[in-house]
């Protein structure tokens, strides 16, 4: 079986936690360009805690909850982007859509990045 120890898999979710701002997208980011043409809108000043234990293995971080971001445009967020910089950390789905329309606010209920142990 494979073994990968906990403070490796923290070292990595620790990278995700340089992020600085959150954006609610259209699509899946692909790189840190590409954010910009899905953006729907952002939060900066995000907080994140953790790492603990995975819910399934492994180890997580919490993206904590996001109340107050700014909507920049109007459509379907279906996505989140983590970036900073020019760094776009990590992406993933919103749990469910949400229609936005530029102008309004929106918010985010906490949610995990997680990494599973090696099997």
């Amino acid at each position: 079986m494979a073994y990968i120890n906990d403070n490796a898999l923290d070292a990595a979710l620790g990278y995700i936690d340089n992020a600085t701002i959150l954006h609610i997208t259209s699509a899946e980011a692909s790189s840190y360009a590409n954010v910009a043409a899905v953006t729907l809108g952002n939060k900066t000043s995000i907080s994140f805690t953790g790492p603990a234990d995975g819910d399934a293995s492994g180890r997580k971080i919490t993206v904590d909850e996001i109340t107050g971001g700014t909507v920049t445009g109007t459509d379907d967020a279906t996505h989140w982007a983590l970036v900073d910089g020019s760094i776009l950390y990590a992406t993933g789905a919103l749990s469910s859509s949400q229609a936005v329309t530029s102008g309004n606010t929106f918010t985010l209920d906490a949610f995990d990045i997680e990494i599973p142990d090696p099997s």
